[in-house]
């Protein structure tokens, strides 16, 4: 047991020095410090480190280690989440909401449909990465995988970019979440008749989740508010309570067959404030240490990837994913923006944030892998497509040159009118 410890501890510390280094490379590059920590975890797994004389990764991150890992990692996702989610909840999002609702319905059915239909257009190009059965489960997957915006990436991206706060950046934020919980939901139903069968049907899951957040929004945050403004109240101290909030709410999620972060989130929306402002004694701990902890999420999932060497005629399937990824989300994210009333700038904006891969992604690939529906090979084809999405999402957000236009200063502005697409820069 004492040597279980210290290498958990020594492999926290080590993680925690190398996202940092590699987190700053990223930013010297132009890029957000998450894809800096993403590279490193897959330099320190079996793609790079692995490969080494020695068997380095391995004896660095032993097997025995790796569960304290994932734990903690999953920890920070949490507690990471919960503050975007505290911080939303406290603002009047009524448009914002609405046009969340609009991105999500286009950005997520159209590459789903079109990721569904590439794997009968491309079957041959599946095939020869190994993908030879083409089941219905596969099919859904692919358009799954397609759909997907990485929430917690996307997240720290606008976090870090200084548009958390805008209207481009909350809505963004409000269709990540709804593509995210769209895409776990489906996630489970296409491993039906798989090795790894969820609990319960997905009907059944769907009401429980949507009855679950009932709950919290309508019954869990009215009463809180009640209890947490009398005096001298037991839930006076509100940091104990939304520290117990957001890891309550993520083991019910993941009990129900969703991933726990969508929990942290939810608990985030559920706490209420005395002000209807954030409360800085709740919001600073959390977002401290959600912060600091936030890069082991991120190397922890890498060391899970193998990126293998592809075959020539990966490539091209690599490319016809990434065109199908890329086009199907900014298209209809930027319509769905400008048709709900954002100017070209915060709709473009909106379509490169929810175009944004990467852990959520990875998270949903090794889902599958681990069930059988994909082999190694496709595998590591959808990693670099995940990996490259996100890439792009920052010199694509330097071209578009966003004005920043906060949620509070929109309220004191009427609502754009319809500009020209030719207009956007």
């Amino acid at each position: 047991m004492d040597v279980l410890i210290a290498d958990v501890i020594g492999d926290v510390g080590l993680v925690l020095i190398l996202a940092k280094i590699f987190g700053f490379l990223a930013k010297r590059c132009g890029q957000p410090s998450v894809v800096g920590q993403i590279i490193a975890g897959i330099m320190l797994g079996p793609s790079l480190l692995g490969r080494l004389p020695g068997h380095l990764s391995s004896h660095l991150f032993p097997r025995t280690a790796l569960p304290s890992l994932t734990v903690l990692s999953q920890l920070a996702i949490v507690l990471f989440m919960f503050v975007a989610g505290y911080e939303l909840g406290q603002r009047p999002l009524n448009r914002q909401c609405r046009i969340g609702l609009l991105v999500a319905a286009a950005a997520f059915s159209v590459p789903m449909i079109m990721g569904s239909g590439a794997v009968l257009v491309f079957k041959s190009a599946f095939a020869a990465q190994g993908q030879v059965h083409v089941s219905s489960s596969f099919i859904l997957f692919t358009g799954v995988a397609l759909s997907i915006t990485a929430l917690p990436v996307l997240a720290a991206i606008t976090r870090e970019r200084g548009i958390a706060g805008t209207i481009a950046g909350t809505t963004s934020m409000t269709a990540a979440g709804i593509m995210d919980v769209a895409a776990w939901v489906l996630l489970a139903a296409a491993l039906v008749g798989t090795a790894h069968k969820p609990s319960r049907p997905w009907p059944v899951m769907l009401l429980l989740i949507c009855g679950f957040a009932t709950i919290m929004l309508l019954v869990v945050r009215p009463a809180l508010r009640r209890w947490v403004s009398r005096p001298r109240s037991l839930l006076s101290n509100q940091l104990p309570v939304a520290l117990a909030l957001a890891l309550g709410s993520a083991w019910v999620t993941g009990t129900l067959g969703l991933h726990p972060v969508f929990g942290g989130f939810l608990a985030g929306l559920t706490m209420p404030s005395a002000d209807g402002t954030p409360d800085p004694e709740i919001l600073r701990p959390m977002e401290e240490v959600g912060s600091m902890l936030l890069p082991l999420f991120f190397v922890v999932t890498g060391l899970s990837v193998n990126v293998e060497d592809l075959k020539p005629n990966a490539f091209m399937l690599l490319a016809v994913l990434c065109a199908i990824a890329s086009v199907a989300k900014l298209a209809p994210a930027y319509a769905a923006s400008r048709l709900g009333g954002l100017d070209p700038h915060e709709a473009a904006t909106v379509a490169v944030l929810v175009n944004t891969r990467g852990l959520t992604e990875l998270i949903a690939l090794n889902v599958a892998l681990s069930a059988g529906l994909i082999g190694q090979q496709l595998f590591s084809v959808f990693v670099l497509m995940a990996v490259i999405m996100t890439v792009l999402t920052a010199p694509l957000l330097g071209l578009i040159r966003t004005p920043v236009t906060s949620l509070l200063a929109s309220e004191r502005q009427p609502s754009p009118s319809p500009v020209n697409a030719n207009d956007l820069q």
